[in-house]
């Protein structure tokens, strides 16, 4: 059994014992334990059931690759599913539970799934949940919604802490072995800017614990030697605990990193990184070897086996049985004689293993049995023996050994996901078995050179001496540095591996049905030879069938074993068959380490303007308008809301009201060819507009429908200042970046989002131009400032840029200062338009104002499926234009079309306020009888005005049906009867706005 060797353990600190949980069972680990090794200390071999069959699975690694070991980690609200013991740190008084079994791990209902396997194949799901259809409803979906998932759900809110931290970096080293440290090396000793990235807890990786000489002295010497140097460098970051998570363009990357205990301080940091380039040392992952029974607890990889006899003085088991295809194998085979173990054999697939390792295991005495492969693992819930077979034979028991553990090893896989993150390609290397990175396809810069190296064994270098000298090549190639001279080191000359995918290679139906390929998904042999039979001979189609590869996997211990498999089974070689897609991240992210701060009070930034403060004192109801906050309505004592925009609507028609405009949007396009950018982004002509005026505009997608509106100005004879909807300025500004970096690239244009930069006030009213004249220093009568113009000057004591544009229907102008003189020009206009009872007007009576004017309003008359012309704005569409961004788009037949739904104003006959978002019925009902529709009301307000009622609306073939009646649904009851009218209800003929 499992059990705790009375020495060794390099990383543990036995004077600081710890006690933890694990089930509700007691147990005592130590300071430096994972929550693995401290369970296999105490015998408990056992971690969790399967996925899929509920069988019994034990721990198969020692490292992020585990695929059984997943626990539900921590109670209430510090519960998290799906944690791996391998990589949890134990601590005092830490609580683990077991997954996916009921009702407890020992006995398990769910193993009834074990016995039932052979109806249970790959893709079985596809096939049974087809009939019969009423079974789905009340059999299939509430069985299968019970049995998904893995782990609980916490209960209540993380009340843990989580930071993003952001670095610019020359040179990121993901990987911190000796591969990592002499890329670190090389980078940091030409001066470039390194960070290193270690996920482990240890610097040195696998060579601390096999211990190799480099350089004259053990492994670790040397690696703590090149430690000290790196921590003298000022320009060398380094950092343990922190997995380079995904590579993605332009060199950014991300890497999670695990800092301190609960409540002290965050939790983990993400990091948000742009380096110039990127080392990929994070090493290779050993392969399992496909025979029956090889996922019973018990059986674990070799190297994992060595690891936990090494770093913490745990031994698996008694007597283990090393089967391999490869001389690293012999490795943890003399490491378990070493420590008093008893190893009965070492079944060698190769007929001649002859390597230095072998006839190391030879001299000591320790049995080899070459070219024999394990036919079947004896056991139920933990390995009890196995049996011997002919590697090329169909699975004849030959001799059977009693062992209480089995180390296996089926070679090494090279962590490739890095280096495909970006899309670098691979190309299959026979000799080894491994799929490498391709130099000659390597993930590019914007400079045209590699931004991704491969170093050490994530290239396929085993060698310690090639690891080190490829890790000091890709940190001289990532800085600009000369190449190095070689450091020397030697470890055990190896013989070639034996390429085994199948133990025996004859092996059996029966055999196939219990070798385990993704112990995490419960995919086997035979369910990849199945998919090969039923036709997905696509290798991304046979993994959705079966699901290898799939989950948090993401392809580490099964992919290549699957690959090869699918390959023999369709008979073409495996790098024909090619390889899945690998998808950052590379192990799981919580939800919090990527939200960061972005929680409750700051789960989005809340933006204000200068004057927010102004507002919230006198009375100001606020609406969000993306992430604005702006008033809706100034309530005043004893009013309601209803009241507040009756009063501010009829203080602008008869006086003059103050709107905080800031919020809209002010975009900057600049440049020799900004007019003809321009020309592309709005519907009308730009560059024809002459400097100090104001044009309307409306932008439109490539599929021809609105998509914002705003008044364009032209500064200067290179320069636009382009208005936008509040909510649309990061998304414009966006789309103008898009069409500029990926169409237009060679266009000498220029963009910047200056909303933040400017306050604005609209000061509207038939008082408006007196108030600002108490101001003085600006001439704006109507013949100085005609409408549709603008003029730059001192504004009182204020530098101000003065529009003469309307939002409302009356005399309005719109006046932008220096966002810090933005609440001194508020104050300044109230102060001079006391007199005039000068009133703040919020949203609401914007959108009323705007509605008595018959103005459209994005958002509201749009929904993503309405043109310019749907809302009579065919005038802002320049005929005399090649082309603009939709125009080819809105030629379409059903845009073209007569019997689009277009912009007219409705009038309930009663007065009333018609629903907002009702529907304007027609006659008839459609296939599933609902009531055919003809048009919807889009903006519906009570007008102070007015008195009344008034609404816009899309009405198909509207404008021709001037003064027709139509039912418009009532959700509280019998539809509302209107008429249709025209949707300029205030002033047609324009004569209030132009003063």
């Amino acid at each position: 059994m499992s059990t705790r060797l009375s020495r060794g353990g390099r990383l543990i600190d036995r004077s600081r014992p710890l006690r933890f949980t694990f089930d509700g069972h007691h147990y005592q680990g130590f300071a430096g334990d994972t929550l693995a090794s401290a369970l296999l200390a105490n015998g408990q071999v056992l971690v969790g059931r399967s996925f899929k069959y509920h069988r019994p699975r034990g721990l198969v690694a020692s490292g992020h690759e585990e695929p059984n070991g997943l626990v539900n980690l921590g109670t209430g609200a510090r519960m998290e599913p799906n944690q791996r013991a391998t990589v949890t740190p134990l601590r005092d008084g830490m609580t683990a539970l077991s997954q996916n079994r009921f009702p407890s791990l020992d006995f398990d209902v769910g193993a009834v799934n074990d016995a039932f396997g052979r109806f249970l194949p790959a893709g079985f799901y596809y096939k049974t949940f087809m009939w019969p259809r009423a079974f789905w409803k009340h059999v299939y979906e509430p069985v299968i919604r019970r049995s998904a998932g893995l782990g609980r759900v916490p209960e209540g809110r993380d009340p843990d802490s989580y930071e993003h931290f952001f670095a610019h970096v020359d040179v990121l080293v993901a990987g911190g072995g000796v591969a990592g440290l002499s890329a670190a090396l090389e980078a940091g000793r030409s001066g470039q800017r390194v960070l290193v990235l270690e996920q482990n807890p240890w610097w040195g990786g696998r060579a601390v614990i096999d211990e190799p000489e480099i350089d004259g002295v053990p492994a670790a010497q040397w690696v703590e030697r090149t430690m000290r140097e790196l921590g003298a460098m000022p320009n060398v970051r380094l950092h343990l605990n922190t997995q380079v998570s995904g590579i993605h363009d332009h060199g950014y990357v991300l890497a999670c990193e695990q800092l301190g205990e609960e409540g002290g301080g965050p939790r983990q940091r993400l990091w948000r990184i742009r380096a110039g380039r990127i080392v990929a040392a994070n090493g290779a992952i050993e392969r399992p070897l496909a025979f029956a029974g090889n996922d019973l607890p018990g059986v674990m990889l070799a190297s994992a086996m060595r690891d936990y006899l090494v770093n913490w003085g745990v031994s698996v088991g008694d007597r283990v049985v090393v089967v391999t295809n490869n001389d690293d194998a012999y490795r943890t085979a003399l490491a378990l004689h070493r420590a008093g173990l008893i190893v009965p054999v070492i079944v060698d697939a190769r007929t001649r293993p002859e390597g230095e390792l072998v006839r190391m295991a030879r001299d000591l005495g320790l049995r080899v049995e070459a070219g024999r492969g394990i036919a079947k693992v004896m056991g139920r819930r933990r390995v009890t023996g196995v049996k011997l077979c002919a590697l090329a034979g169909e699975g004849a028991p030959i001799e059977e050994i009693a062992c209480d553990a089995v180390a296996m090893s089926g070679g090494w896989t090279p962590s490739v996901h890095l280096w495909s993150h970006v899309g670098g390609g691979l190309s299959w290397d026979d000799a080894r078995a491994m799929f490498r990175p391709d130099p000659n396809r390597p993930p590019r810069g914007q400079d045209g050179q590699a931004m991704v190296l491969p170093a050490g064994a994530a290239e396929g270098e085993l060698r310690t001496a090639a690891v080190i000298a490829s890790g000091a090549r890709a940190g001289a190639a990532a800085s600009g540095s000369e190449a190095p001279s070689p450091v020397a080191a030697r470890d055990a000359e190896e013989g070639p591996i034996l390429p085994v995918w199948v133990m025996p290679q004859g092996a059996t139906p029966a055999l196939r049905r219990k070798m385990w390929l993704d112990y995490q998904n419960d995919v086997k042999v035979s369910d990849v030879e199945l998919a090969a039979r039923e036709g997905f001979q696509s290798v991304e189609h046979a993994k959705r069938y079966t699901t290898l590869g799939m989950a948090t996997d993401q392809g580490k211990l099964s992919n290549l074993n699957g690959l090869a498999v699918l390959s023999s089974a369709l008979h073409v070689p495996i790098p024909q068959v090619g390889t899945t897609t690998f998808r950052p991240p590379y192990t799981p992210i919580t939800m919090g380490t990527l939200a960061g701060v972005a929680k409750e009070a700051l789960f989005q930034p809340v933006r204000t303007t200068p004057i927010h403060d102004w507002h919230q004192r006198h009375g100001a109801t606020w609406e969000p308008v993306g992430l604005w906050r702006r008033p809706f309505a100034y309530l005043r004592p004893g009013e309601n809301v209803h009241a507040a925009v009756a009063r501010e609507v009829l203080a602008v028609r008869n006086g003059v009201g103050l709107l905080d405009a800031s919020t809209l949007g002010k975009i900057v396009v600049k440049g020799p060819d900004a007019g003809r950018f321009l020309d592309m982004m709005y519907t009308g002509v730009m560059s024809t507009l002459a400097v100090g005026k104001c044009r309307y505009g409306i932008m439109c997608s490539e599929n021809g429908f609105l998509i914002d509106d705003g008044v364009v100005i032209r500064l200067s004879e290179d320069a636009w200042l382009c208005h936008t909807t509040t909510g649309g300025a990061d998304r414009i500004h966006a789309h103008m970046e898009d069409w500029l970096q990926t169409e237009w690239h060679d266009w000498r244009v220029f963009t910047a989002n200056l909303t933040e930069q400017w306050a604005q006030v609209a000061v509207a009213g038939p008082r408006a131009r007196e108030v600002l004249a108490k101001l003085g220093g600006m001439d704006l009568s109507r013949e100085a400032l005609p409408f549709m113009t603008f003029r730059e000057g001192r504004l009182g004591p204020f530098d101000a840029r003065v529009h003469r544009i309307s939002f409302s229907g009356e005399l309005s102008f719109e006046v932008a200062v220096p966002a810090d003189q933005g609440l001194a020009l508020w104050e300044a206009l109230v102060e001079a338009g006391a007199e005039w009872g000068v009133t703040p007007y919020g949203t609401e009576a914007m959108h009323v104002l705007r509605a008595e004017k018959g103005y459209i309003m994005i958002g509201e008359e749009t929904d993503g499926t309405v043109i310019p012309q749907d809302l009579g704005l065919g005038w802002a569409i320049s005929r005399k234009k090649p082309d603009y961004l939709g125009k080819r788009a809105q030629e379409r037949t059903h845009m073209a079309s007569g019997q689009r739904w277009r912009l007219v104003g409705l009038e309930s006959l009663d007065r009333s306020v018609l629903p907002e978002g009702a529907y304007v019925l027609g006659q008839g009902t459609n296939a599933n009888g609902q009531r055919n529709t003809q048009g919807r009301v889009t903006s519906t307000y009570h007008s102070p005005t007015f008195d009344r009622g008034i609404a816009m609306a899309i009405v198909e073939r509207g404008p021709e049906r001037m003064g027709e009646t139509v039912q418009v649904s009532n959700r509280a009851g019998e539809p509302v009867a209107a008429r249709i009218v025209d949707p300029v209800l205030y002033d047609k003929a324009g004569e209030k706005l132009n003063g």
